[in-house]
């Protein structure tokens, strides 16, 4: 995409190109992982952390007025747009935040790809650009916390612990953890489930396995269930 095409207007363009989409439809093997911003600082970040995802997007767009350069604000606005339900939209941004942003943007955009693609069903798919954000740095935790909720919708328990466990390591204050956005509540849950389970709080963790269970996914909903069962 060229540079141009960072700024506002023409994003808002390629909004409305998108027309009124309703986001990806949770297919039968849809899971939802999460998304993440690369600044969970900025006025935009806060607005959308907040819940506003409208007011988000007008607070990244100005930022992009100001700097067209500035990819992390690119990746941001994208996330607004996902959690709006327009995921074409998300992903074209997403897309040019991969193709000429430095590392830190390239990694958080392809977790947000990583994520567009496992609610569309594509797991494999998913997984190869979760596993491509992890190699930019390992030593970032968010694609590990995206590994791990992936894994474990998929049934491998075993990777799930070790991807969360290297994520908790890395991320030993829960900041990077505080910076997620979700489109659906059942993320959020899920992946407190797996953070609560493998801290040791059984009661935490079997209260929101039973959130996750009575969701709209189905994958999720098995996940809950071996939980549940291995309790």
């Amino acid at each position: 995409m060229p540079r141009l095409l960072r700024l506002p207007a023409l994003a808002a363009l390629l909004l409305a190109a998108c027309g009124g989409e309703a986001g990806p439809r949770p297919s039968g093997e849809a899971v939802p992982v999460l998304a993440t911003l690369s600044d969970a600082s900025t006025a935009g970040s806060q607005k959308l952390l907040a819940g506003d995802p409208a007011g988000a997007r007008g607070a990244y767009e100005a930022a992009l007025t100001a700097n067209p350069d500035d990819l992390g604000a690119l990746n941001d606005l994208a996330v607004s747009y996902h959690l709006e339900g327009h995921a074409e939209a998300a992903r074209r941004l997403l897309d040019d935040a991969v193709a000429n942003g430095p590392p830190r943007v390239q990694q958080a955009a392809l977790v947000n790809l990583g994520e567009l693609y496992a609610l569309e069903g594509y797991l494999t798919a998913a997984q190869a650009y979760l596993e491509t954000a992890r190699g930019i740095d390992p030593a970032t935790p968010e694609p590990w916390y995206a590994l791990a909720v992936l894994a474990d919708a998929r049934g491998d328990g075993a990777a799930a612990r070790d991807a969360l466990r290297e994520a908790l390591r890395l991320d030993d204050s829960g900041a990077a953890r505080a910076g997620f956005a979700y489109l659906y509540a059942e993320e959020r849950a899920h992946l407190e489930a797996l953070v609560a389970e493998q801290v040791g709080d059984r009661a935490l963790a079997a209260a929101r396995w039973r959130e996750v269970g009575q969701g709209r996914f189905g994958t999720l909903s098995q996940a809950a269930a071996r939980h549940l069962a291995s309790e």
